[in-house]
C-alpha cells in the first residue's frame, strides 16, 4: 500500500508539472501570432466611419474590453483567474459571443461524431486482427497489407477520397455541413434525417483509418500470446482449444483497451481533420476559424480542453495500471 501511494503521488506530481507547462504554452503561443485581431473587429464595427478619432476611440474601447492593452504578465494572471471561474472571455472572430458558448455548441457535434467512430473502429479492427491471427492463411495475407496501408494513410487523404468519390462523383452524400443549410436544428424527422446523411462521410473516414491500426495491434499481440509457453502447456494438458483462445485474446486485449481509453480521452483533439474537410460544425472547424481569425481566447480554450483531456486520460490509465498490472505492483513493493 505504501509503495502504491508513492507511485500515485509520483504520477500526480508529473501530471501537475506537465499541466502547468502546457497551460503556459497554451497562453503564450496564440498571443505570439502576428497581426492584431482587435483591429479586424474595429474594422467591421467602424465601416462607413470617416472620423479617425471615432475609430481610435472604438479601438481603445475594444482593447480595454479584451485586455490586450495590458502587459503580457498582467494578461496572464487575469486569464488564470478567469479560467478558474470557467470564464474564457469573448471570442474575437465571433464577437459578441462568449468562448464558452462557441465551444459548448461545437463540442457536442465532435463528441457525437467521434465517440461512436472510435468505438466502432476499435471493435471492427480488433475482431479482424484476432481473426487474422487465429485463422492465418489467405485471410491474414489480405488483411495485413490492407491494414498497414490504412494505418499509414493520412486521415485528410481518406476524408478527401470519400468526399470526391461519394459526394462529388456519385452524389450519394452532401459535400459539407452537419445538416442542410436550409434547416434549423430541432428534433424533427426532417432535420434528423438530414443530420444522419451528413454524418456518414465524416464518420466512415475516421472508422476506416482506425480499423487498420487496431487490426495490426491486435494481430501482433494475439500471435505473441498464441505462441506463449502457457498456450503450448495448456494444449499439452489437453485443454480445449476454445477455452485457450478465450484466455489468449483476453490477455491480448490489454494493450488494445489502453489504446481505446487513450483514444476516448483524446476524442476532442483526435481526427479533427475530418471535421475540417467536411466543414462539419464540430470543434475542428471551430478551431480552424479561430486560427484564421487570430482568435486568441477561442484557440486557448479549445487547446486547453484538448490538453487537459489527453493528460487526464494518460494519468487515469497509469493509475489503473498500477492496480491491475502485477509487474507494476511488484515494482512498487521493491
Amino acid at each position: 500500500m505504501k509503495g502504491y501511494r508513492r507511485y500515485f503521488f509520483n504520477k500526480l506530481g508529473w501530471f501537475a508539472i506537465t499541466f502547468v507547462f502546457a497551460f503556459l504554452l497554451n497562453f503564450m503561443l496564440p498571443r505570439m501570432m502576428p497581426g492584431d485581431p482587435v483591429a479586424a473587429i474595429v474594422a467591421r464595427q467602424a465601416q462607413g466611419m470617416s472620423n479617425s478619432t471615432g475609430v481610435q476611440a472604438i479601438y481603445e474601447q475594444y482593447t480595454e474590453l479584451f485586455g490586450t492593452n495590458k502587459p503580457m504578465y498582467e494578461q496572464f494572471f487575469i486569464y488564470v483567474g478567469n479560467v478558474l471561474k470557467g470564464d474564457f472571455g469573448f471570442s474575437f472572430s465571433q464577437y459578441p459571443r462568449r468562448v464558452t458558448d462557441v465551444i459548448g455548441s461545437a463540442i457536442w457535434w465532435t463528441l457525437i461524431l467521434q465517440i461512436p467512430a472510435i468505438i466502432v473502429g476499435w471493435i471492427l479492427g480488433n475482431m479482424l486482427g484476432a481473426l487474422a491471427a487465429y485463422r492465418k492463411g489467405g485471410f491474414d495475407k489480405v488483411l495485413m497489407p490492407t491494414s498497414l496501408f490504412l494505418s499509414s494513410f493520412p486521415p485528410f487523404g481518406m476524408a478527401i477520397i470519400l468526399l470526391v468519390v461519394f459526394a462529388v462523383q456519385l452524389k450519394w452524400f452532401p459535400t459539407s455541413g452537419g445538416y442542410g443549410f436550409d434547416l434549423i436544428p430541432s428534433m424533427t424527422p426532417n432535420f434528423l434525417r438530414s443530420m444522419f446523411i451528413h454524418y456518414q462521410l465524416p464518420f466512415w473516414s475516421i472508422v476506416i483509418i482506425l480499423i487498420g491500426g487496431q487490426a495490426i495491434g491486435m494481430r501482433s499481440m494475439a500471435i505473441y500470446e498464441l505462441n506463449a509457453d502457457y498456450v503450448k502447456f495448456s494444449r499439452f494438458m489437453g485443454i480445449k482449444d476454445d477455452r485457450i483462445v478465450g484466455y489468449v485474446f483476453r490477455n491480448a486485449m490489454l494493450p488494445q483497451v489502453t489504446g481505446l481509453a487513450l483514444a476516448l480521452g483524446t476524442v476532442v483533439g483526435g481526427a479533427l481533420v475530418a471535421e475540417i474537410v467536411f466543414s462539419y460544425p464540430g470543434l475542428g472547424t471551430t478551431l480552424l476559424t479561430a486560427v484564421t481569425g487570430q482568435d486568441y481566447p477561442l484557440i486557448s480554450a479549445a487547446t486547453l480542453i484538448i490538453t487537459f483531456m489527453v493528460l487526464t486520460a494518460t494519468f487515469v490509465l497509469e493509475i489503473l495500471y498500477g492496480v491491475i498490472d502485477p509487474r507494476i505492483k511488484a515494482t512498487q513493493s521493491d
